[in-house]
């Protein structure tokens, strides 16, 4: 009988998907090899004419939408990720090698999605009974464990409609290595503090992972570590202290150069302890059933949700899940190889080839860490763990970690009206981990909006699930307020902290590490430029954008219309914008170019070359086209941010591309920047906090700040 379900499931779940707006521009991003060589060639010619020694970045680039007519509308929002690694023949080449049946058909962009149908009965939580040697771990008997206290908590009806209405009582406390804290719950919990030292044993992790975590954790330690904390570096001590107590956590300081891969290796360990506590609890209360007397009826075996998947982890390119299914995998072998089947086709889909990439690109290191590997930002990919084994491919409905990417996740939910789409999966989700969520800022924000507003809702069909095992939370619709929800950004954005603030009820309270920026990226200036800030005051958060394109008009534009003021970029965060003031200037004839995200890329050299030369006064420049090429524009002699950026350091960035003109010795350079007061934390980053205070509290709409002089 579980057999039939199954394979029913992976049908369900191989189907071909509809094709998408996404899917269709993709198809057109998969140019053939030769096609790429040349465009690479004709790159480089063109760079030298512009007196540019640098080889630039790859081909793939798409017609800038609406381009002709003039109105251009961003129909998905995403940024096309111009530098999708896999074609569509790569990936039906390695299917075929994996000897898997599948339609592919390159013209639409859609490849059929494989399930690992074959190995249902080895992983299925109903058939399965926990094997003698594991035993049952002495963890999961003793009171005091947190996935216990955590999940067998129940909440009566007051409580919940108190967490529905009530606001929440916050706390601030300061620890040693995550700074400042902020702590919100609704009951008086008591104050958690910072573990100095750690001992694996009293962490309560469940079999093998006790023994296994610290080898796997070994290359981040260093020798500063006391020798009575062989495990953990100071950052994943306090960091899991807090995941282990299943509060929600935001920590808006992951940086992908310095402590990326600790937090990785950290809610790692968290999500795949939590998933093993799970499984057991399941298969030890198999055997208790097993060996009932048949007629006693037991409701204390209550011990899983409405569907099988348990933690959610979204990440933004097939990399980080190859990251992450390497860490699971050497954290459950101890002494001998697990089985993981499906390994090879895994490595072929989400891994890279390291001769792609061509060798004389010159990006910052930032760049380097992030875009490494494979960037492919359309995926997802079950994982089914059961004891010693791990099973990639899983269908969803079998899975216990579903890995994946926001667009992944939208492309199955789909929208109100498809007729295929699926998001019962999500109805059961304890642990949801969003990583890298700034990254999401420059793909498609909606994706993970719609994630949020699908995750936790009651399934629309049974999925043969056994109802006398279902916790009682589940059944009353409660499972939000036991999820734990981790997020990982690189910086504070309003939009992140919505998330965190408006979609995430967990009972237990949350903590945001909330430490302000002393300096800002100011003082990463090197160029001597003064820097003119602009203050302007809109009543609301709604009408800034319409009275900063005012402002724009009527205040700064006038100013640099005149012929002396060449050379002018102006940085526009926000792709809307771009499209409205690329559509005023072409109505007011200004002599400008553009260059966004959409650009083809002989587009992009012709526009860097005008721009140079200084045959076009202006050049509007989209914040996603920099932080997917980061290529060096050279020739600006004056700058504008019609917003300030959402990467601090891109600030800095961009205005030491001045120094990259040799002609800059005696040149006048200048640089203003439009703020407003729902700008603060963006300001914050970019001149400090003492001085952000002062800028918004000040009389005065206008300040100057000069650097690089000697």
């Amino acid at each position: 009988e579980t057999s039939d379900k199954s394979s029913a499931e992976s049908d369900s779940e191989a189907e071909v998907e509809q094709v998408s707006v996404y899917h269709k521009l993709l198809a057109t991003l998969k140019t053939s090899p030769e096609s790429e060589s040349e465009e690479e060639e004709d790159e480089s010619e063109s760079e030298e004419d512009a007196g540019e020694s640098e080889t630039e970045m790859d081909s793939k680039g798409s017609q800038e939408p609406g381009e002709a007519d003039g109105g251009e509308e961003d129909k998905n929002g995403v940024p096309e990720q111009e530098e999708v690694t896999d074609t569509a023949e790569q990936t039906l080449g390695q299917e075929q090698a994996d000897g898997a049946e599948t339609s592919c058909d390159p013209s639409h962009g859609v490849i059929e999605e494989f399930t690992d149908v074959k190995h249902e009965s080895e992983f299925s939580l109903e058939t399965n009974f926990m094997e003698e040697e594991s035993g049952d771990c002495n963890a999961d008997k003793r009171d005091s464990n947190p996935f216990k206290q955590h999940m067998d908590k129940e909440l009566e009806e007051k409580e919940v409609e108190k967490m529905s209405t009530l606001p929440k009582t916050s706390s601030q406390s300061k620890w040693p290595r995550l700074g400042q804290l902020m702590f919100s719950t609704l009951e008086k919990h008591k104050p958690l503090k910072a573990d100095k030292e750690v001992d694996v044993k009293q962490l309560y992790l469940h079999k093998p992972l006790e023994s296994t975590w610290p080898k796997v954790n070994k290359q981040f330690l260093s020798s500063v570590n006391k020798p009575s904390d062989t495990s953990f570096t100071p950052l994943q001590r306090e960091l899991f202290c807090i995941m282990n107590t299943y509060r929600d956590l935001f920590y808006p300081e992951r940086n992908a150069l310095t402590n990326g891969e600790e937090i990785r290796h950290a809610y790692c360990l968290h999500a795949l302890n939590h998933v093993l506590k799970a499984n057991a609890q399941v298969l030890s209360n198999n055997a208790k059933r097993r060996d009932q007397k048949p007629g006693t009826d037991n409701d204390d075996h209550r011990d899983q949700g409405l569907t099988r998947p348990k933690v959610l982890m979204i990440v933004p390119f097939r990399e980080c899940a190859l990251r992450i299914v390497h860490i699971f995998i050497s954290l459950l072998e101890v002494k001998r190889k697990i089985d993981v089947s499906n390994k090879k086709r895994f490595k072929g889909e989400f891994g890279s080839d390291p001769e792609e990439k061509p060798p004389n690109l010159k990006r910052p290191e930032d760049y380097e860490a992030v875009f490494a590997g494979n960037i492919d930002d359309h995926f997802r990919i079950g994982v089914a763990i059961l004891q010693k084994s791990m099973r990639l491919y899983a269908p969803f409905y079998s899975s216990d970690i579903i890995i994946a990417s926001p667009l992944g996740m939208r492309t199955i939910i789909g929208a109100e009206g498809e007729k295929k789409r699926d998001f019962d999966f999500l109805s059961s989700i304890e642990i949801l981990i969003i990583d890298q969520a700034d990254i999401y800022l420059m793909q498609n924000w909606e994706h993970v909006l719609h994630l949020m507003k699908h995750i936790n809702l009651l399934p629309l069909d049974s999925h043969g699930v056994d109802f006398s095992r279902v916790r009682m939370l589940n059944l009353n619709n409660w499972s939000k307020y036991y999820r734990q929800t981790l997020l990982f950004s690189a910086l504070q954005d309003p939009q992140i902290n919505s998330v965190f603030n408006k979609h995430c009820f967990n009972y237990m309270g949350q903590v945001a590490v909330r430490n302000v920026p002393l300096s800002g990226s100011i003082s990463h200036v090197v160029v001597q430029l003064p820097h003119v800030f602009r203050r302007l005051e809109a009543e609301n958060l709604t009408s800034v954008i319409d009275t900063r394109f005012q402002f724009f008009i009527d205040k700064v534009l006038p100013e640099y219309r005149d012929a002396i003021m060449s050379h002018t970029l102006i940085y526009v965060p926000s792709y809307f914008d771009y499209v409205r003031l690329r559509n005023y200037f072409k109505k007011e004839r200004l002599n400008f170019t553009h260059i966004c995200e959409y650009t083809k890329k002989a587009g992009v050299c012709r526009a860097r070359r005008f721009f140079l030369k200084g045959e076009k006064q202006f050049l509007l420049f989209t914040e996603r086209f920099h932080f997917y090429k980061r290529y060096t524009i050279k020739g600006i002699r004056n700058l504008i941010f019609y917003e300030l950026p959402t990467y601090s350091h891109f600030y800095s960035e961009i205005c030491n591309m001045m120094k990259a003109t040799d002609n800059g010795a005696d040149a006048t350079w200048t640089c203003t920047v439009l703020y407003s007061k729902y700008d603060a934390q963006k300001l914050a980053a970019v001149v400090g906090i003492d001085r952000t205070a002062q800028m918004l509290q000040s009389k005065k709409n206008v300040h100057l700040f000069v650097t690089g002089e000697n």
